[in-house]
């Protein structure tokens, strides 16, 4: 059993080595006399190299050697190493004592002749010496000549000096302690703390359950920091597999925590499925490891052992969040006449989130003041809000489509029933803060809270035009999702990928876009195997997260009637995105080329008779540009518009009649 310790750079520590050398260096000037006059060394009448003088107080060479529970001849072994690498006139003196050998360096043969109290144990394997890898042995074919050599990590902990194996660097990484903390994380810290006194064990185990990696990392920092250890966070990808390898970071981490006092916080990486190999690496870690080990994750995980705590890590709380802005802001918060209320209704963000989107707004107000003009309040809010958009978007990037909505309400054409209950969808998102909070409605339940929609109709009818409308009234970000492509044939797996999606758009409220719903939902069979069951439970556990979602959560289907209705009466907007009549297919025939593209004698009553979907249109329009633009024409015309529609029907597999495209051209 090894015991803590932890130096501090200081002059004393050198100043301790230097003096216990002295006596190493006495007797291999003797041992160098001796052998060149032919008489042999008294070991037991030389002076054995002595602990620190009290004046030096307790040295680094003092606490490893308690440490590590090391005996005077294998002190003297360490001193001796230690001493070659300070002094070049030692490794001079070593080599005159064994002038046999070629090396010069210290081996075990050199030790046992010039230190007293020798003993064999000191050059097993098991010995702390080697256990430990305080020293390292050289290549050779005999042990006992072998050439010693200090660990270089070692070597910097007896000077004194802060250091991290670079062995270990490579892998792990230090946490930072947060600046600020809010008084529910304040809590979860203490809670850490009195388990860690509690525990009559070495070892601790610490579950922190949150989907923000962030927030547990901050607790875990500033908890460690009252323990007084130092905080390395080491992701389950970057554990090593091979088992030397393992077994090599294994024993150096324990020797790292004796050294320096030092804790672990292991990231587990829930974006992915462990594979056989990791899950062994991860148990031989959680089962062998000492020190205080913290796991951080989304959710609760099966260990091979019991966690002495277990914690579930929320964002800050909405009134936390507020005075974090308002703390961040500093002026600028009097300012911008509430609107502090409105980011913390639309963005859930952690600490340093929320202190890196206020450092942001800071410098960008800085650089214009520098300038002639200087940002209005209107200004700020918007850059605030741009801010917090960018800052969101990391964790969603990789687990869905980003879609850039630029359409206006304008460039919609439905039935005012369906575009008036879009416009409800947008206010339901928009006081959603003052209706569940100030209202209280969210204190008689927590069910239904989350803003859901069902789009229904045929493709092209605008259903995802209409997502990217709402995105673009509420300035929020767009996500499209493929049902199709998360659905999965291997049960539970549907789940999973929902929740990654779920969890990485908490912090930013995006719109998430779910398109092909058909391949989940589905008319609610009779359950008769499990993977019926299985099917029902995922419909089931996406409708839950929807509920529960902060931000606005739509489905597409093409098929309505294929739902089941039970389904049905969780999603709180269902809109029916009916197939365009003459009237809007006119409308949408005047709007769909921008207005730098050049037109010339274009019949759109002519063209609203075609009876297809907005979608089609709009491929037509852009086909019949190409070809406009192609052939040199300075405008589009009706005999592009004539060739581009016959590639569109042809394919839809439709036929086109004389009927519908007479007088064109």
């Amino acid at each position: 059993m090894v015991q803590n310790r932890q130096t501090q750079h200081s002059p004393i520590h050198r100043q301790a080595l230097m003096a216990a050398l002295m006596p190493i260096r006495q007797r291999l000037q003797q041992r160098i006399a001796a052998r060149q006059t032919g008489a042999s060394a008294d070991l037991e009448t030389l002076p054995i190299p002595s602990s620190t003088p009290d004046s030096l107080g307790a040295s680094a060479l003092e606490q490893l050697c308690q440490t590590f529970q090391l005996a005077p001849f294998e002190r003297g072994i360490l001193l001796l190493c230690a001493g070659v690498e300070l002094d070049p006139t030692l490794r001079q003196l070593c080599a005159q004592a064994e002038p046999e050998l070629k090396h010069g360096a210290p081996t075990f043969n050199l030790a046992g002749l010039v230190l007293a109290q020798g003993h064999w144990d000191a050059f097993v394997p098991a010995s702390p010496l080697r256990h430990w890898q305080l020293i390292e042995v050289g290549a050779s074919r005999q042990l006992m000549t072998a050439p010693l050599r200090i660990d270089e990590r070692i070597l910097h902990h007896l000077m004194g000096i802060p250091y991290l194996d670079e062995r270990l660097s490579g892998l792990l990484h230090p946490v930072a302690v947060p600046q600020v903390l809010v008084p529910s994380h304040q809590t979860q810290i203490e809670a850490i703390v009195a388990s860690r006194g509690q525990s009559e064990s070495a070892r601790s185990l610490v579950q922190l359950c949150g989907a923000d990696g962030e927030n547990n990392a901050a607790i875990a920092a500033a908890a460690c920091k009252q323990l007084k250890l130092s905080l390395f966070g080491l992701s389950t990808n970057a554990l090593p597999l091979n088992p030397a390898d393992l077994h090599q970071f294994l024993r150096l981490w324990e020797r790292e925590v004796a050294l320096s006092n030092a804790a672990l916080l292991l990231e587990w990486d829930d974006t992915h499925e462990l594979d056989a190999a990791r899950e062994s690496a991860i148990a031989l870690l959680i089962e062998t490891v000492t020190g205080l080990l913290l796991i951080s994750g989304r959710n609760r995980k099966a260990l091979p052992q019991q966690a002495t705590l277990t914690l579930e890590i929320n964002a800050p709380t909405a009134s936390e969040q507020r005075y974090l802005w308002q703390a961040t802001l500093g002026d600028y918060a009097a300012h911008l006449n509430g609107y502090v209320e409105t980011l913390v209704s639309q963005f859930n963000l952690n600490t340093s989130t929320i202190q890196a989107a206020g450092q942001q707004v800071k410098g960008y107000d800085a650089l214009h003041q520098s300038g002639t003009n200087q940002l209005t309040e209107t200004d700020i809010c918007t850059t605030i809000w741009e801010v917090c958009r960018v800052q969101s978007r990391p964790q969603l990037d990789d687990l869905a489509q980003r879609i850039d909505p630029k359409e206006a309400w304008a460039d919609l054409i439905l039935p005012m029933q369906q575009k008036q209950m879009l416009l409800d969808v947008v206010a339901h998102v928009r006081r959603r803060s003052l209706v569940y909070e100030h209202w209280g409605f969210a204190g008689r339940s927590n069910r239904g809270l989350g803003i859901s929609a069902l789009f229904s109709g045929t493709s092209g009818t605008g259903k995802t035009m209409a997502a990217g409308s709402i995105a673009h009234e509420l300035k929020l970000d767009l996500y499209r999702i493929d049902l199709s492509s998360v659905v999965s044939k291997y049960i539970g797996e549907t789940e999973k990928n929902l929740q990654r999606v779920f969890d990485a758009a908490e912090t930013g409220g995006v719109i998430l876009l779910f398109d092909e719903a058909d391949a989940l939902f589905g008319k609610r069979s009779d359950v008769k195997d499990s993977h019926d069951r299985y099917a029902n439970m995922e419909v089931s556990y996406l409708l839950q997260r929807m509920e529960a979602y902060r931000g606005l959560a739509i489905l597409t289907t093409n098929l309505k009637e294929a739902i089941d209705p039970a389904f049905l009466r969780r999603i709180r907007f269902v809109v029916r995105f009916p197939f365009p009549e003459y009237g809007d297919r006119m409308a949408i025939w005047e709007r769909i080329f921008p207005p730098q593209t050049p037109t010339q004698d274009l019949n759109f009553k002519k063209l609203a008779k075609l009876n297809l979907a907005g979608g089609n249109i709009r491929n037509i329009a852009l086909n019949a540009t190409f070809l406009a633009a192609e052939a040199g024409s300075p405008a589009v015309t009706m005999e592009h518009l004539l060739k581009a529609t016959q590639s569109e029907y042809l394919k839809l597999e439709r036929q086109l009649t004389e009927a519908e495209v007479k007088g064109w051209v």
